[in-house]
């Protein structure tokens, strides 16, 4: 019997670790290890966060779902990894510690025979100053990164609408909270979910709402932007942006590095280098990822941090490193396997593998600070790269180490992305697109870097029902309910 350890249980981690142990049965074991004991389904969280769903509507216990797959479930964080194993054995094996489970605070060294690396991201908050620290999120803004941010957030939303129907204006500033930032959508969803709900409380002209986002131009989502097709037009994403906060009165300021936050105040640098600073009532500004820290030691106890992951934490797959300047990249930069090229049973999935580079082209202002979107690596992709994983994982483990490893290349990969604008039956509102391929493939498709026959999307209520379903059709899936596996990731 051979033994798969997973790290995280998240989309990737968690449709890893579950496709395993289906394609493996009861010959080989499967081990997840991840500090929580829910799994949440994060893209509703911005709903979570107007009170518009609860936290219980967003999360499940882990521990029945893989009690019922046959996973041995690990309430704990990895702290490091010893891919060599260590003196007087050879058998490699992750240190974890626990968070629950009745062992806060007990460490374990877990062997394993392959290892996925799907931990997501450490939420950056210390990355800019007052936006919080090491410990989470500051004392002055909110977050819908995790079900207890988002219900934190409501929580000083509802405050807000109270003080408008009291008769006192509010200023809301919603974006990236540092100028290396991904995850703009979730943001994006979020100011224009907290606009709907203003509009519903009747207090809409009481509130003047600011968007602040890294990116050079509306609409560049940390993918360069795109071109969709709309009603038989090539439209750019950044009319399609523009026009959703013109028509909503939403201003936004863009190409800015949140440098600092304090009460009611939030300084950023744009890149022409000016500085400048945003007042608020409310602000929601959305971290940059990192790493979550794990370090690797080789047998001898000598750190190997640096061989296994790269600078920013996350660890190295089969990518091109060096492809150097913007003008050399190419979309064959981008992994296939997300096999660490040093330790062949070792891989990575979701947000925990090192891209090549970013996808958006890099910039950075006069005075030398980087201001640009970091490559996404959530939702869709994620779940397909961490089947894919799993697919290699469960060959090697059953025909050996010759077999095939299977590909999910971003830059041969579609996406789907449906991006709420407002919830409501009748009232609700999203973006739905689809993009083809997630990296652009400028050799393949010259113009756009992208196939316009399968990037398209459209806004409307079809769209929001759309993302409705998704939201019970996804979370249905992830507790392994019959036909789970007929869902497409």
């Amino acid at each position: 019997m051979a033994r798969l350890v997973v790290l995280g249980g998240g989309v990737a981690g968690h449709t890893a670790a579950t496709f395993a142990a289906k394609w493996l049965g009861s010959e080989h074991e499967v081990v997840v290890v991840t500090p929580n004991a829910k799994w949440n389904w994060i893209p509703s969280n911005i709903w979570v966060g107007v009170g518009e769903m609860s936290k219980e509507d967003v999360t499940f216990d882990l521990a029945p779902v893989y009690q019922k797959a046959g996973i041995n479930y690990k309430q704990a964080k990895a702290v490091s990894i010893n891919p060599e194993g260590k003196e007087g054995s050879d058998k490699p094996f992750v240190t974890v510690e626990f968070t629950g489970q009745g062992k806060v605070g007990e460490t374990e060294e877990v062997q394993y025979d392959y290892l996925i690396n799907a931990t997501g991201p450490k939420l950056n908050f210390a990355a800019t100053p007052g936006l919080g620290d090491a410990n989470g999120l500051g004392e002055f803004t909110v977050s819908v990164c995790t079900a207890d941010h988002a219900v934190h957030a409501n929580e000083e939303f509802q405050k807000t609408i109270e003080k408008m129907k009291k008769g006192e204006r509010q200023k809301f500033l919603i974006g990236t909270g540092h100028g290396m930032c991904t995850c703009q959508g979730a943001a994006f969803e979020y100011i224009f979910n907290i606009e709907h709900e203003l509009r519903k409380a009747g207090v809409r002209d009481m509130a003047d709402l600011q968007w602040i986002s890294n990116e050079s131009f509306l609409g560049d989502f940390g993918v360069g932007g795109l071109h969709m097709k709309a009603m038989g037009f090539a439209v750019s994403s950044r009319i399609f942006a523009e026009s959703l906060f013109a028509e909503r009165n939403v201003e936004w300021t863009i190409g800015a590095h949140v440098n600092k936050v304090e009460k009611g105040k939030a300084h950023y640098e744009l890149l022409d280098g000016s500085m400048g600073e945003h007042e608020f009532d409310f602000a929601m500004l959305i971290p940059p990822f990192a790493g979550v820290g794990i370090k690797a030691y080789d047998k001898a106890g000598e750190d190997i941090t640096a061989t296994v992951f790269a600078p920013n934490g996350f660890m190295k797959v089969d990518a091109n490193y060096a492809a150097g300047a913007y003008e050399n990249w190419k979309a064959s930069d981008w992994p296939r396997t997300y096999q660490n090229p040093t330790y062949k049973n070792m891989f990575a999935a979701g947000i925990a593998f090192a891209p090549p580079h970013g996808i958006s082209k890099p910039m950075s202002s006069p005075n030398g600070t980087p201001i640009n979107p970091t490559p996404p690596r959530t939702g869709m992709p994620s779940g397909i790269i961490g089947k894919a994983v799993a697919h290699s994982v469960c060959d090697l483990m059953t025909k050996g180490e010759s077999a095939h490893l299977h590909e999910a290349s971003m830059a041969e990969m579609g996406a789907a992305c449906v991006a709420s604008a407002g919830k409501g039956i009748f009232t609700g509102t999203a973006a739905a697109m689809t993009i083809y391929p997630v990296v652009p493939d400028f050799e393949k498709y010259p113009g756009t870097g992208r196939d316009t026959d399968y990037t398209f999307g459209e806004i409307g209520l079809a769209g929001h029902w759309i993302k409705h379903i998704l939201h019970h059709l996804f979370i249905y899936k992830a507790k392994l309910n019959p036909g789970w596996t007929l869902i497409p990731e």
